[in-house]
């Protein structure tokens, strides 16, 4: 059986991390709960946005291209809600955060959202 993750990435998202990977150094995502950013997955360079216990780790992204996973994490009280979610990270034109690293390339990360299979939501519960 494949390994069931809760967050995949678009070939154009793949593509744009690895030039932002090549560009900055390891990249890391925090899906932003609203406010000044939206609901938009925030890039950062790994570390530069400090996770704590109240993120929850939902997949480390292995992307053809870049030597060390890529970390995705959301805020735990989001979490609850988007618990039975897939997320998949695309990338479309647009300006978007100042503070995520695609913001100068004319484009923007964003997030589409699927319920969880049942298949999917057993094997992550296991």
């Amino acid at each position: 059986m494949p390994e069931v993750s809760r967050v995949d990435l678009t070939p154009a998202a793949a593509d744009l991390i690895r030039r932002l990977r090549a560009a900055h150094g390891p990249l890391m995502f925090h899906q932003s709960g609203g406010c000044c950013d939206g609901s938009a997955p925030m890039c950062y360079l790994e570390g530069e946005f400090r996770t704590g216990s109240s993120d929850v780790l939902l997949a480390s992204l292995s992307v053809e291209g870049v030597g060390e996973p890529v970390t995705f994490w959301m805020s735990s009280s989001q979490f609850e809600r988007w618990r039975h979610t897939h997320l998949t990270v695309d990338v479309v034109p647009g300006r978007g955060s100042g503070f995520s690293l695609e913001a100068p390339e004319g484009v923007r990360f964003l997030i589409r959202s699927r319920l969880l299979t049942e298949a999917e939501r057993a094997a992550l519960d296991s």
